[in-house]
């Protein structure tokens, strides 16, 4: 019979060592050099995934464009830009925010303050999920509103649907009947194109602030007040 002389059996290929006396398997060096890269990226696409998350989390949930409506939402930076300027201008509990035919501003309103009055004036029917908050408007019937909203808001938002002068002229008796006399603040979102209009109409200045959309609209657009916002969306622009 033949004598094994040797008490332990060592085995070993490419990636594991395995000795008799113990069945644990042993990673060589380059394997566990794999493992450690291999984690460190399932670490890294874990975090990236969390943050996306996280910032996903701060946008504001909208209903689907509707484009036989003309409408076209505001990317999140001009949202919130102009929502906090509204919200700026709101100085007492008797402030009123009215936004006509911009309801991502209305849905980043009251994200940053809840509490804030506003009142959102839109065709799209299916806004009527905001309750009390929606007036049906069409801007046909520029004046065709509820008499408790005549000379109601202290702040106006307008963005007209579409870019012609037939319908900046109807949006600015809108914006007439339900502002303030006296001491309101307007912001008007449309196209470059409305410049003088905008002026002539309403009495307002364009910002260096430049409006975006989500869908990159081919249009050059601009924000215009009635008021001078100061080193605010980005000030009034210096005129020629």
């Amino acid at each position: 019979m033949k004598e094994l002389k040797e008490n332990k059996m060592h085995l070993k290929n490419d990636d594991v060592e395995v000795e008799e006396d113990d069945d644990r398997p042993m990673l060589s060096s380059q394997a566990l050099a794999a493992l450690q890269e291999f984690l460190s990226e399932q670490n890294q696409t874990s975090e990236t995934a969390q943050n996306k998350t996280e910032s996903d989390s701060d946008e504001v949930a909208l209903v689907s464009e509707d484009w036989r409506l003309s409408q076209f939402w505001y990317d999140a930076v001009t949202a919130e830009t102009v929502a906090q300027e509204a919200v700026s201008l709101c100085s007492d509990s008797d402030s009123r925010v009215a936004c006509i035919a911009c309801p991502t501003l209305y849905a980043y309103l009251k994200k940053i303050r809840p509490e804030v009055s506003a009142k959102i004036l839109e065709y799209d029917m299916r806004f009527e999920q905001y309750g009390s908050d929606f007036a049906f408007y069409d801007y046909n019937q520029p004046q065709d509103l509820p008499l408790e909203l005549k000379h109601a808001f202290n702040v106006v938002v307008a963005d007209p649907p579409y870019l012609s002068q037939e319908c900046l002229e109807k949006v600015s008796e809108t914006v007439s009947f339900l502002a303030r006399p006296g001491d309101s603040k307007l912001l008007l979102l449309t196209g470059e194109v409305q410049k003088e209009r905008a002026a002539e109409l309403l009495g307002l200045r364009p910002c260096g602030f430049r409006p975006q959309h989500s869908s990159k609209l081919g249009n050059e657009f601009r924000l215009f007040t009635n008021y001078n916002p100061g080193t605010r969306l980005g000030g009034w622009e210096q005129e020629n």
